[in-house]
Formats: structure tokens, sequence, C-alpha cells
């Protein structure tokens, strides 16, 4: 099973105040299992259309760089994500950044989802990727 785990979540209003339309920033550290083995960092620019988090039916944007391996190939990599959020979930859409893989994952393409629901330990990813 492909997983992966929140180490931490730092999150601060950009624009807007809490309970309102706002936009946030938030920079996460995760931590992979699976097909993908390591660490990651993400920032995330969100919009939350009012109280709680509700993101409106929309999605905010996030960079994600990825370090560890990849179905035992050693590297790194960036994805940019699509991510929806709402008070019982989130998923996302991601594709790998053109040229951002280093090592043994130099020329990686590809993309994936995430799903997960907020409050659990764990969320799922999905990845198809070309080297």
């Amino acid at each position: 099973m492909n997983t992966f785990a929140m180490k931490n979540w730092e999150e601060a209003i950009v624009s807007g105040t809490e309970g309102a339309p706002r936009v946030a920033y938030a920079h996460a550290t995760l931590a992979y299992s699976g097909l993908i083995e390591g660490e990651s960092v993400i920032d995330y620019l969100l919009y939350y259309a009012g109280e709680g988090y509700d993101g409106g039916h929309t999605t905010s944007p996030g960079l994600e760089r990825i370090e560890g391996s990849l179905d035992g190939r050693r590297g790194s990599f960036v994805i940019k994500h699509d991510t929806g959020f709402d008070a019982q979930g989130i998923t996302s859409t991601f594709t790998v950044v053109e040229g951002s893989g280093t090592g043994e994952l130099a020329g990686i393409t590809g993309g994936g989802t995430t799903t997960g629901v907020l409050g659990e330990p764990t969320m799922s990813y999905t990845f198809d990727f070309s080297l």
C-alpha cells in the first residue's frame, strides 16, 4: 500500500480573516512509504471559502520536493499539486515538474493522485511514472 504521513504542518493567513474568505500559506513535511520511500517538503497556497476547512470547490496549488527512493531508485524530484479539500477530506492530482529529477530519478515524468480523511494518521497515493 502506498501511503504518506504528515510530520508537521505550519500555516498562516496571508490575506483575509479567520472564518471569512481568505488565503493562507502552508509549509509541511511528509514521510512516504510504499512505492516511494522517503521524505518531502511541500508548500501550499490555500484558499478557504469561509468557516472551517472548506476550500469552496476550488483547487489550491502546491509544490513538493520528494527525496529518497522510488521503486528502488535513489534521488529526488518535484511534483506540482492541485489540491481540493473540505471538512471531510483531501484529494489532489499531481504531475512531476519536468527536469526536476536527480540521481537515478533524472528524466522522470508522470503523475498521480492523493486522497485522505482529515484526522487520519496516513493518506494514500497513486503514482504512474516513466524514467
